[in-house]
């Protein structure tokens, strides 16, 4: 009985932990204006473009003063017709407002990354959004 009851109190604590994770999560995106970027190499498999891509992206990143939460990532293998996974990476960032979006758009960190890494795409396809 010990045992059941020990059992159920951790099972408690670990869901509500990971309940907590995902409110946290959810609360941490910037919902105002994302900017979804989509990016396809000229080299997809060429892991040293790969590698100056990621390094300046990062670097960008970590210094863009209007950029608030950011996710960088690469397809999945598809599964289903309805998923494009034809891009090489992409990235997700979340700004406070539009106005924000519109600065990040030419401050020094994000023209560097540009300016580092446009010989590597061959195509970029961006989706702005605002949340409701």
């Amino acid at each position: 009985m010990k045992t059941r009851i020990i059992i159920l109190f951790l099972v408690g604590i670990v869901s509500s932990s990971c309940v907590q994770i995902k409110n946290d999560m959810k609360t941490n995106f910037d919902d105002a204006f994302a900017h979804t970027v989509y990016f396809w190499f000229k080299n997809p498999d060429n892991a040293d473009d790969r590698a100056k891509f990621e390094a300046s992206l990062r670097k960008f990143l970590d210094n863009s003063q209007y950029a608030k939460t950011q996710y960088i990532g690469k397809p999945p293998k598809a599964v289903r017709d309805v998923v494009d996974d034809s891009f090489t990476y992409a990235l997700i960032v979340s700004f406070e407002s539009a106005e924000d979006q519109a600065a990040y758009q030419t401050e020094p960190p994000h023209l560097v990354f540009i300016e580092e890494c446009k010989d590597l795409w061959e195509k970029v396809i961006v989706y702005d959004s605002q949340g409701i």
